[in-house]
C-alpha cells in the first residue's frame, strides 16, 4: 500500500539503480488495461524471463495518473546497452513492446529504450 511504503529486497552486496519515466495515453480505460496487463496474473512470463536473464535483479513500475517511473536495480557490473541490446532480441520482446505501444505515448515498433527516458538523480541525503 502506498501510504505505508514498499518494502525492497535485499541482496546482501552492492547494487546500483537505474531509475526512467514515461507517459501513457491520458486515457482511463487505456491506463487500467495497461495495468491489468502488468498483473501477476496477466504479464507475460517470457518477458519475465528475458528481464532476469540479462541480469536485471528487480523492476518496478509505479504509476501516478499517466505518468510511470520505473527503478531498474543490477549488479555494480551491470552493462545497460549491452542488456538493453541483448533483451531486444529476446522471445516475445518486440511482440511485448508492440503490445504495450497501444497505450503509451510512443511510436509503434520503438523498444522500449526508445519508450523510456532514463532519469538524472539530482538529490539524495547527502553523507
Amino acid at each position: 500500500m502506498k501510504e505505508n511504503g514498499y518494502e525492497m529486497k535485499r541482496y546482501g552486496y552492492p547494487v546500483k539503480r537505474y531509475c526512467q519515466t514515461m507517459d501513457l495515453k491520458d486515457d482511463p480505460e487505456l491506463i487500467a488495461k495497461y495495468r491489468e496487463c502488468h498483473s501477476k496474473e496477466k504479464s507475460w512470463r517470457e518477458i519475465r524471463e528475458g528481464i532476469r536473464s540479462v541480469g536485471i535483479l528487480e523492476m518496478e513500475i509505479y504509476i501516478c495518473g499517466n505518468r510511470l517511473f520505473m527503478i531498474v536495480e543490477t549488479p555494480i557490473d551491470f552493462d545497460w546497452e549491452s542488456a538493453m541490446a541483448k533483451l531486444a532480441t529476446l522471445p516475445r520482446q518486440q511482440e511485448w513492446e508492440d503490445f504495450v505501444s497501444v497505450f503509451q505515448q510512443c511510436r509503434k515498433g520503438e523498444l522500449a529504450k526508445e519508450k523510456w527516458s532514463m532519469m538524472e538523480r539530482m538529490f539524495y541525503l547527502y553523507e
